[in-house]
């Protein structure tokens, strides 16, 4: 049988510990007691544990594991998904689709076609989008969980310094795939693992003078194909895409 995994928020070189929700899940629902095997997450290295000790306190709760030998973990995907917030529903679709594909980190951002609403609440819904990350990583049994960024404007994010190989989605590109972009980095990168940001539209697509932005800042726009794809729908296959490059 397929043991559980959990990451902890606690740890040491012996121990790691659960609280809170995934202490109370763990103890009520699943009746942990000591003597229970897990896997357990520990600053990015995932372990065979045994369950300790059980506290049952609400939002105090701990479950508390003794560290036994260290497991291979699978890296995640080098890749940061820069998202335009859309609907709340498909974002949280979104995130945890991507989580499960092995996405690093994600970065919202603030989009012209962004409805206003969603932007003026988009920063509120960031501890939700982590916590939907941290639970699609243990359904997964990823041995870390992506970074769930704070939402920015698009401009701030276009502009930011990086390494990596910065790639857009953009409808009117029509004669470089998303396949031949990542063939052609691999290739640059010879012995080494390319990192990329991919940035998906909104509903709507990017504005023109964001198109434009992305080009003044040496991101390079790339297609899926012909048809027309929603946005969570692009964000998944572009994913996959990369993932069946890479990995």
């Amino acid at each position: 049988m397929t043991r559980r995994r959990w990451i902890a928020e606690h740890w040491d070189e012996a121990t790691a510990t659960i609280v809170g929700a995934q202490a109370e899940h763990l103890a009520r629902v699943l009746r942990a007691e000591p003597g229970m095997e897990a896997d357990v997450v520990a600053g990015g290295r995932v372990f065979h544990a045994e369950v300790a000790a059980v506290t049952l306190a609400g939002g105090a709760s701990e479950v508390r594991f003794n560290l036994a030998a260290e497991l291979q973990a699978d890296p995640a995907l080098p890749v940061t998904l820069v998202v335009a917030v859309y609907k709340f529903d498909r974002m949280e679709w979104t995130i945890e689709k991507a989580t499960e594909l092995g996405v690093a980190a994600i970065a919202p951002v603030i989009a012209r076609r962004t409805e206003k609403h969603l932007a003026q609440a988009a920063a509120k819904r960031v501890e939700r989008w982590r916590r939907i990350a941290r639970e699609a990583s243990q359904q997964a049994r990823r041995s870390d969980e992506p970074v769930i960024h704070e939402p920015v404007d698009l401009a701030e994010r276009v502009r930011a310094a990086t390494t990596a190989t910065r790639i857009v989605l953009a409808e009117q590109e029509r004669t470089t795939t998303l396949r031949n972009a990542i063939e052609e980095s691999i290739d640059a990168a010879k012995d080494e693992m390319p990192t990329l940001e991919i940035a998906i539209g909104p509903e709507g697509g990017w504005a023109p003078a964001e198109e434009a932005l992305f080009d003044a800042n040496g991101w390079r726009a790339v297609s899926l194909g012909p048809r027309i794809l929603r946005a969570e729908t692009a964000a998944i296959v572009a994913l996959a895409v990369i993932a069946s490059c890479l990995e």
